[in-house]
């Protein structure tokens, strides 16, 4: 399979752009913010909730960041007006991370501090090795500004999640808020696991750290070896649906539309009927809303730096009636 995904891949660069835009409508909910609110206002009646990500990142200049300021907070204001259970997504190198660090804490704070108004939630993406580090260091800094509507993304696959899980639990006691993923990116295998059982088995331990903790975690994998092996943690810890999170006496104070302690979320387009299902069962399940005119960008750069997610593409394409939108 791994190999059908590189040919994929190989074949990416020379297959005509209109292809790609009817492959990505599948995984990308269209090139404008209407758009995103029409189709989460769609899934809504499925009891999904969402998180919205605005295609782009690294930008090259600090008036690049401009844009984003101002499409999170028309986005924000449209989530509330809509009244959709949603939050958002953003990339802090799409606020200047690399560029001018300073001025990117200032942008995301802006933000953060819009968001807060109407209690909602901000996640910070995490990119690749090369912003790890800053991102957490972002979360820290905003939530000893007493903004705690925010949380990080780790990647389980890299050698130094359990660490960076540990740390972070320690800098935001019982405000701490994860999204747990195996990664997209291809990172050194001086730094990262590169096997699929070494990535999976690297994930899992790290769900089971910050379910530990008391961290809110975010479980985000299509990989059923990781789903069955969060249900079952969470059965162990006697945690589930419609049950108060048994790690508090009284649970923390957390955003708005945050289940007890966890939720489930999936990527627009991929394994739908997983969610359901899990949804099904009461379990608050959370779907990964990407949009803009970025979306050929983001739609190679996914299958470049993760062949693995060609296949999901081909599933799709192949056998629709097994992965549903």
């Amino acid at each position: 399979m791994r190999l059908l995904g590189q040919l994929i891949v190989t074949m990416m660069p020379v297959t005509p752009r209109f292809f790609v835009q009817w492959v990505a409508k599948r995984y990308v909910a269209g090139s404008d913010m209407d758009s995103a609110i029409r189709l989460m206002r769609e899934m809504s009646e499925e009891g999904a909730c969402f998180t919205v990500d605005v295609l782009g990142e690294e930008i090259n200049s600090m008036d690049e960041a401009g844009f984003f300021i101002e499409e999170y907070s028309r986005l924000i204001d449209s989530i509330a007006e809509n009244e959709l259970d949603a939050n958002i997504s953003i990339k802090p190198t799409a606020f200047g991370l690399l560029i001018e660090p300073e001025s990117a804490l200032e942008n995301i704070e802006r933000l953060l501090r819009k968001a807060a108004e109407h209690d909602m939630f901000v996640r910070l993406d995490m990119e690749d090795h090369r912003v790890t580090e800053s991102t957490i260091e972002v979360c820290q800094v905003m939530h000893d500004k007493g903004l705690t509507n925010i949380g990080v993304v780790l990647q389980g696959r890299l050698f130094r999640t359990l660490s960076d899980v540990s740390r972070v639990c320690d800098s935001t006691g019982e405000q701490t808020d994860f999204r747990i993923c195996k990664g997209i990116y291809l990172e050194p295998e001086n730094i990262a696991h590169t096997s699929y059982r070494g990535i999976v088995d690297a994930t899992n331990d790290a769900i089971d750290a910050m379910l530990d903790s008391g961290a809110y975690t975010a479980i985000a994998s299509h990989d059923d070896p990781v789903i069955s092996h969060a249900l079952a943690s969470l059965r162990k810890r006697g945690m589930g649906p419609d049950v108060p999170d048994p790690r508090y006496h009284e649970e923390p104070l957390r955003s708005a539309g945050k289940g007890a302690g966890y939720e489930f979320q999936f990527l627009l387009g991929v394994r739908g009927d997983v969610r359901r299902k899990l949804s099904e069962k009461g379990h608050r399940t959370r779907v990964y809303v990407p949009y803009g005119t970025k979306w050929y960008e983001y739609s190679m750069r996914r299958l470049r730096e993760n062949p693995e997610v060609a296949i999901h593409v081909t599933k799709a394409l192949l056998m629709p009636w097994t992965n549903r939108r």
